[in-house]
């Protein structure tokens, strides 16, 4: 079983917490349902969690409730460990660039934090 983290900003805020504030109840329990999917089967199948191609070890988690599309990107820490860096709704084919940016961003920046924390 795998688990699942969100970033947090030095500050300790959780953007990925954040979105998932701004959804409903509705969409929050199918992410949520699909984070259980992603903890729980191995392998989790490629229709609800993938690595990105042309990105820095970045996954992506993948929910689709009724016409809308939200992704959950993060990395994979360690043998077990996903770490959630940034939510978003999906409005094109293409999972926008600066999301991914973001992503690989806030994941060496976590892993900059790590080495100082276990250094």
């Amino acid at each position: 079983m795998r688990r699942i983290d969100f970033y947090k900003t030095a500050s300790g805020v959780s953007p990925v917490e954040e979105f998932l504030d701004t959804l409903s109840d509705a969409q929050t329990k199918k992410i949520l349902w699909v984070m259980k999917l992603v903890r729980e089967l191995n392998p989790v199948p490629s229709q609800y969690f993938t690595k990105l191609v042309n990105a820095d070890d970045i996954w992506e988690v993948r929910v689709q409730i009724g016409g809308n599309i939200f992704r959950l990107l993060g990395f994979i820490e360690g043998d077990r460990l996903v770490i959630l860096t940034n939510g978003f709704q999906k409005k094109t084919q293409k999972t926008p660039r600066r999301e991914i940016e973001l992503a690989e961003s806030r994941k060496r920046e976590h892993q900059g934090r790590e080495v100082i924390n276990n250094g």
